[in-house]
């Protein structure tokens, strides 16, 4: 019995599968670029809080050598982490610049 109302829900369309309204996108690069500066600046705390942290474990285990067996794999695992987010930033930035230049390209078509 359980199996057939199973084998019933499947065959009919997904739960999650419902018509998306007619909704319009209008391309404000402006705002973008807004947050765009917003994810950056929280994202260089973040950076910045990491490298504390990594310098708080490194002490503690008086070693700052990710080679050294006594090197904490907790430092090792954020400086993975703030890598992967210094490079989200490098291309956010990469982003920003883009917006801006659309913003000052959207400036000039107004004069």
């Amino acid at each position: 019995m359980a199996a057939e109302v199973l084998s019933n829900a499947c065959q009919t369309e997904p739960f999650w599968s419902k018509p998306v309204r007619n909704q319009r996108h209008f391309e404000n690069p402006r705002r973008d670029a807004y947050q765009i500066r917003t994810v950056i600046a929280d994202l260089d705390r973040t950076i910045q809080l990491l490298n504390c942290d990594i310098g708080m474990r490194e002490e503690d285990a008086g070693t700052n050598d990710p080679a050294d067996l006594a090197y904490p794999a907790t430092a090792r695992a954020m400086a993975v982490r703030r890598d992967n987010l210094e490079i989200t930033v490098a291309a956010l930035e990469r982003r920003l610049a883009d917006r801006l230049l659309q913003v000052e390209n959207v400036a000039v078509e107004a004069k």
